[in-house]
């Protein structure tokens, strides 16, 4: 039985992974955090989703519960999560980062901490979309270099980075697959006299409203056609699910730094 603490425990995130946890028979809950000042501080985790007592009281530093966990899955923000990795890093605990917008010297701070430790870090944990990044390999590789590549993403008015995680992910697979590199190709959003569009180019474009949960599209468009690889999120369960199945997967490893693509085996 593998034991998961939960960063941010209160959020529309981390309540769902507590909805997931509990309809599971191979975790069990051991350590939930929320912020120093969140109303639901030192109370019972249960409540925060409906739920039965779990005996797993509200902690504002995961650093006073360490035993109680194995692994700890993380979808807060990028300065919480490198905090969390400094903790997971020095206590030996495994830990699944959900969290999107590193800079790219933080992220080379969680691929050292991964010669400690053993760490999932995707920019979505949904099986759909690990399957769409095959998918755009394959897309790339047949019609990439004919076509113009556009990827559109929309999300909820309180998501913070942009473009997001995923988006981003989508375009470096397509940018690999056409041995280009992304921080050269891509363009992110237009406006004005932007004069005709360069081929080699990949655009992105951005929409935060309301409550979606998350939309992605990558075209391929060439003169008499065009292809589009889309995902829908209807709903968070579907990241929490494959963050656990993340973590369940990882509990055989010791050290390393894995991707979505490696627990799903693709």
């Amino acid at each position: 039985m593998t034991r998961i603490a939960v960063a941010g425990a209160s959020g529309r995130m981390g309540r769902t992974i507590l909805e997931a946890i509990a309809a599971r028979n191979d975790v069990e809950l051991g350590a939930c955090s929320v912020l120093p000042d969140d109303p639901s501080l030192g109370q019972d985790a249960g409540p925060l989703t409906g739920q039965p007592d779990t005996g797993v009281v509200l902690v504002s530093s995961l650093a006073e519960v360490t035993e109680s966990f194995d692994t700890l899955i993380d979808f807060t923000s990028p300065a919480a999560t490198l905090e969390h990795l400094a903790l997971c890093e020095a206590h030996g605990k495994q830990l699944i980062i959900g969290t999107t917008g590193f800079t790219p010297e933080e992220k080379a701070r969680i691929a050292d901490a991964a010669k400690k430790t053993a760490i999932v870090f995707a920019p979505n944990m949904s099986v759909g979309v690990n399957l769409c990044f095959k998918l755009l390999e394959l897309a790339a590789r047949v019609i990439g270099d004919e076509a113009d590549i556009e990827i559109l993403e929309a999300h909820h008015r309180f998501k913070k980075d942009a473009p997001s995680g995923t988006a981003l992910k989508m375009g470096e697979v397509v940018a690999q697959a056409l041995g280009r590199d992304l921080a050269d190709c891509a363009v992110y959003g237009r406006e004005g006299q932007t004069g005709e569009r360069d081929k080699k180019t990949i655009g992105f474009a951005t929409i935060r409203a309301g409550d979606i949960v998350g939309d992605h599209t990558v075209m391929f468009a060439t003169p008499g056609e065009r292809i589009e690889i889309t995902h829908k999120s209807s709903s968070r369960m579907t990241y929490a699910n494959g963050a656990l199945r993340a973590a369940v997967w990882l509990k055989s490893k010791k050290t390393g730094l894995y991707t979505m693509q490696d627990v799903l085996g693709l």
